[in-house]
């Protein structure tokens, strides 16, 4: 498989970037995600993505930090960097964005369309100290499962409503309708009478509409 480069800068992305991740959330007060929209919006994320060596084993996470910033016209004053970067949720969370990066040979561009930083830290706690691989298999079946349209729609293509229809029939905002449609709200946390309500319009078990990972059931 192609890696996005040579594994010699792997070591040196990944703290770079779990570096930077902390820095900007920890001492810029900047959200992970905010920050990642700012390093591909400058053109840093493309550099560091193919693994030029400025970017990848050239700079520390807090000078890319700095960097990237001063590119995106915050005037600031920068706080003084830590210490310590590796004991952070957000450090992990830059550290594999890194190695999964490198690891698919997608651009930041294209990962972001489908997984944001608050999701990947989420999943800190339970893969932390797995396998890098570990987490490119978990990460690549949550992309997988975005993609696949979800029950409420199949439902709702099936029974013949728009959403705007359905939205109007069952009482519910149509904003969290589309929500729910992609995944931008968990289903499965609606309330009980809107799951109920939705059921006994579209003439189907509220089981048919909540959301299940197959392959996490198999693995429980």
């Amino acid at each position: 498989m192609i890696r996005a480069y040579d594994s010699q800068y792997l070591d040196d992305a990944m703290r770079c970037l779990g570096e930077a991740m902390d820095y900007a959330a920890n001492c810029c007060q900047i959200s992970m995600d905010s920050f990642l929209e700012l390093f591909i919006g400058t053109g840093y994320a493309e550099q560091f993505g193919t693994g030029v060596a400025k970017y990848v084993s050239g700079l520390s996470g807090t000078e890319l930090v700095m960097d990237v910033l001063t590119q995106s016209g915050m005037n600031m004053e920068f706080p003084q960097a830590q210490i310590d970067y590796e004991v952070s949720p957000q450090y992990w969370s830059g550290w594999i964005l890194a190695y999964y990066q490198w690891y698919t040979a997608r651009s930041f561009k294209e990962i972001v369309k489908h997984i944001t930083m608050q999701e990947i830290e989420k999943l800190y706690s339970t893969l932390h100290e797995a396998s890098e691989d570990k987490f490119v298999d978990v990460l690549n079946r949550m992309i997988r499962r975005k993609k696949l349209p979800t029950r409420l729609q199949l439902q709702r293509k099936i029974s013949g409503y728009s959403q705007r229809e359905l939205a109007e029939k069952v009482g519910v905002n149509l904003r969290t309708l589309q929500q729910y449609e992609v995944r931008a709200k968990d289903i499965n946390k609606a309330a009980g009478i809107t799951l109920v309500a939705l059921s006994k319009v579209l003439g189907c078990r509220v089981e048919d509409l909540l959301e299940y990972d197959l392959n996490e059931i198999e693995e429980n």
